[in-house]
């Protein structure tokens, strides 16, 4: 985690990416001195000059990670120098983002796969999501007692992480519609439009085939968007370019009428998921939620299978656990 604090007016924004230390050293070298003295109502300004600023350093990867942890910050601030939540500030279109729990990683034995997705259940989360894709073979056993763990009513998510073939993930698309499997994730790379396409077009009517985790740049989504290649589009606050680029995806999916969903960081996504129209889900993934819960204060409230911003807290409403973050400190 790299963790990027603002300040102005005596209020602090909090912001953060999941990155190697090379953007936290990007941010201090480089997007810091864009940031410093700039208006801190005016975000989307700031954004740009920071897009413009990278530009001989490139775009993807570590710089749209970098700029997703200063802009969701500057987003905080902005909020907290207003006094109000920041989905307040946005415009809220929903009391609470829908979740999945999602985990069920391929390292899991048959018992623990059961056990983590069944809790979630239990605690009233109604969707989840597992990893396949290591062995194809055994994912068909993996979903059948994930399916048994979980009961006929909970909705099952799968994601392959790029792992399979075209032909090979058709194959398997059919396969797991026996245990009433509803999303599949990735079945091929995220750079293979025509793949994805090809899946979607073919895929049992019941499965929507979800991607785009992997976009650092508003024309990546652009692409997957006219390629017609998800029936789902994701987007992950942490690496598209922070809040001002989760709406601008927003508005891009309501204009090709596909939904969004945001990818892990939970914390992080609440307040722009609830401010966003064509909105699906969000993923409470097992590691980003524990993580945060390790780190900070006035995490939004996980309710009926949705996570609901606290409207009595500013900004994200997030405040650093300091002592308990320090030992983990580079």
């Amino acid at each position: 985690m790299v963790l990027v604090k603002v300040h102005a007016g005596g209020h602090t924004g909090l912001g953060y990416t999941y990155a190697g230390a090379s953007a936290a050293k990007l941010i201090q070298s480089v997007l810091s001195e864009v940031a410093k003295g700039s208006d801190p109502m005016a975000v989307t300004d700031t954004y740009m000059k920071m897009w413009k600023r990278v530009r001989n350093l490139g775009r993807p990867g570590i710089c749209s990670t970098a700029i997703s942890a200063v802009d969701c910050a500057l987003w905080d601030l902005k909020a907290r120098l207003l006094d109000l939540p920041l989905v307040s500030l946005l415009g809220q279109v929903r009391a609470g983002a829908p979740v999945y729990g999602s985990g069920g990683f391929t390292s899991y034995s048959d018992k623990q796969l059961a056990q983590q997705l069944s809790g979630w259940v239990e605690e009233g989360i109604p969707r989840v999501k597992m990893k396949i894709g290591r062995d194809p073979q055994r994912d068909i056993e993996r979903v059948r007692v994930a399916r048994e763990a979980i009961g006929h009513e909970p909705e099952l998510f799968v994601d392959a992480n790029g792992a399979y073939s075209r032909k090979q993930a058709l194959y398997q698309a059919e396969a797991f519609t026996r245990f009433g499997v509803v999303w599949l994730e990735e079945p091929v790379s995220s750079d293979d439009l025509e793949g994805l396409r090809f899946i979607r077009d073919r895929a049992p009517a019941v499965m929507e085939i979800a991607a785009g985790e992997y976009g650092y740049d508003i024309f990546y989504f652009r692409r997957m968007l006219e390629a017609g290649a998800v029936d789902v589009q994701q987007a992950d606050i942490t690496r598209c370019g922070g809040v001002t680029a989760f709406l601008q995806i927003g508005a891009l999916c309501q204009a090709h009428n596909v939904p969004l969903s945001g990818h892990t960081a939970p914390a992080l996504h609440t307040h722009a998921a609830c401010a966003v129209t064509p909105f699906k889900n969000l993923e409470y993934f097992h590691d980003h939620a524990r993580i945060e819960s390790m780190f900070f204060e006035g995490l939004p409230k996980l309710v009926n299978g949705e996570l609901r911003p606290d409207l009595s807290r500013p900004g994200v409403g997030l405040e650093l656990k300091q002592a308990d973050a320090q030992r983990f400190a580079a």
